[in-house]
């Protein structure tokens, strides 16, 4: 009953949000195709529930810029200026908003990471796939990008441990103001996080 209860809140927000959102999304997407030319939009697989690949969806905050022997530079030096803004505003992303209606995502989970780390968890950090991903989350609301990976799956573990629809409405109170005071957007010298390569890299 909890989960059908989630997911009526996921469909019902979701599709609120895209509604209000879709001036706005237009606006962004027509100065992304100026600005940074296509795509507009930035499709990735992610492993959803239970590790089950899907593409993920956010507007493009990255040139496609190479260094001289055609190796794609650091993401720092790629992130562009509207792409900069985007991230701090957590613009970016909007259109995951359609994963969620598509019910690959909720409103509220771990966030999608990438698929290669799926095989560099340990069996305990793997059980953050016990739940789908979600745009926002407790590690979140709790540090953003700004904690290191160890936290980030203690925080990730602890919701999974501790879910409720209560939990889930109060993360979701808790986000925009985490967004208003943009703590938390990257780690130092990155655009978001280091990469994750295994259990221990997390400890440091």
């Amino acid at each position: 009953m909890r989960l059908f209860v989630k997911r009526l809140m996921d469909i019902f927000v979701a599709g609120s949000a895209l509604l209000v959102a879709s001036p706005l999304m237009a606006a962004i997407a027509v100065t992304i195709r100026l600005c940074d030319g296509r795509p507009v939009l930035f499709r990735q697989m992610r492993p959803g529930y239970k590790g089950k690949p899907f593409t993920l969806l956010k507007f493009r905050t990255m040139r496609d810029a190479r260094d001289a022997q055609g190796l794609l530079l650091p993401e720092a030096e790629r992130l562009a200026e509207v792409g900069m803004l985007l991230r701090q505003l957590s613009l970016d992303e909007l259109p995951q908003l359609w994963n969620v209606l598509r019910g690959e995502m909720s409103l509220v989970g771990p966030r999608p990471l990438l698929m290669q780390y799926m095989e560099r968890y340990s069996p305990e950090q793997l059980r953050r796939h016990d739940v789908k991903p979600g745009i926002t989350g407790w590690a979140q609301v709790n540090g953003r990008n700004a904690t290191s990976w160890q936290e980030r799956f203690h925080l990730d573990l602890w919701y999974v441990n501790n879910w409720s629809l209560a939990l889930d409405a109060w993360i979701l109170l808790r986000t925009p103001w985490q967004l208003v005071k943009r703590d938390g957007i990257s780690q130092q010298g990155h655009a978001t996080m280091p990469e994750f390569w295994g259990s221990e890299s997390s400890k440091q």
